[in-house]
């Protein structure tokens, strides 16, 4: 059976012991932060995103929850996603990167 690929998938709001999950915790609020830290940086705390497994029978999304990374450090943050994904990205794309590495191949096929 095709899903209609215009359709949103649920994410789940329950966890159980062992599942992939995602916490978050704030490590350091903004009043907390070092003075040598760049003032921009001050304003705002440090926070902790860490995926793991979780370790408590069961969890929903917002429990204060322990969870075991996969070397094996113990880390306590709020349960935010089960099953997380990856959604890093390096930026826009910059059209002068582009050809750097036909053009550096080129450069030393000359100097050969």
């Amino acid at each position: 059976m095709m899903q209609d690929s215009h359709k949103q998938e649920t994410e789940p709001r329950e966890a159980r012991k062992g599942d992939w999950v995602q916490i978050h915790r704030v490590i350091l609020p903004p009043e907390e932060r070092a003075d040598r830290v760049p003032e921009d940086t001050r304003k705002v705390p440090l926070e902790m995103w860490m995926n793991g497994f979780l370790v408590p029978e069961k969890a929903a999304i917002g429990d204060e929850v322990e969870i075991r990374t996969t070397i094996g450090r113990s880390e306590r943050g709020v349960l935010l996603r089960v099953n997380p994904g990856y959604e890093h990205s390096f930026g826009k794309t910059v059209p002068e990167l582009l050809q750097i590495g036909t053009q550096l191949r080129s450069l030393l096929r000359e100097a050969e």
